[in-house]
């Protein structure tokens, strides 16, 4: 059999041409399949550490901003002495003008509530601060002979501290979350006011 030199060097140069081919589109496909994931890993860590940083710079200037809401309970404005010339009788003719302002009845006395708010202003004088109400929360079970008239009155308490006088006193309160009630509340009837030394004390029932 002869051998077609022209031949084997057509079928060897076809299958060169054939396998270039190949590995140029396999290279391409490749390079453009690794290419595209690296890029696809780059630009997904980008966005989530964007989208991190993002997050932790609102939660920081979130948790900078003064709060909407009002403490608890009244603080002094600031650490210096302030000068008390005004007491119990102040506060209560201020509580009750506030109430009659803000067209809601003025309190009556009970004097088992004055109990109360006596009791009340001397733990808080002797403590030399607030003590969020816990005094007023186990006064019941601290004071038998008093426990009745928590069973007989819906009883709440109001405290502040720091207050330059009986209307600065209710100005904090009035506006002071939760404490505005004992100003606009009109299920209040009865009440006392006990103040001294900037402390003061309001005892409101119904």
């Amino acid at each position: 059999m002869k051998i077609s030199w022209k031949n084997i060097f057509t079928t060897v140069f076809k299958i060169f041409v054939t396998a270039t081919f190949f590995s140029i589109i396999f290279g391409a496909h490749y390079w453009g399949y690794y290419k595209g994931y690296e890029e696809g890993v780059y630009e997904t860590a980008t966005h989530y550490e964007e989208t991190l940083k993002n997050y932790v710079s609102s939660e920081e200037s979130v948790a900078l901003e003064p709060t909407s809401s009002p403490a608890p309970t009244p603080r002094p404005r600031s650490t210096g002495q302030v000068a008390a010339v005004w007491g119990g009788p102040d506060l209560w003719e201020a509580v009750n003008q506030r109430r009659k302002e803000l067209g809601v009845n003025p309190l009556g006395t009970k004097s088992e509530l004055c109990t109360i708010a006596s009791i009340r202003l001397n733990e808080l004088l002797e403590a030399g601060k607030l003590d969020g109400h816990e005094g007023f929360s186990s006064l019941p079970e601290r004071r038998e002979d008093l426990k009745w008239i928590f069973e007989t009155y819906n009883i709440s308490e109001f405290l502040v501290s720091g207050a330059t006088s009986a209307d600065d006193a209710v100005n904090l309160w009035e506006n002071t979350l939760g404490h505005k009630k004992l100003l606009t509340g009109g299920e209040y009837v009865w009440g006392c006011t006990y103040a001294q030394n900037t402390f003061g004390v309001a005892i409101a029932a119904y």
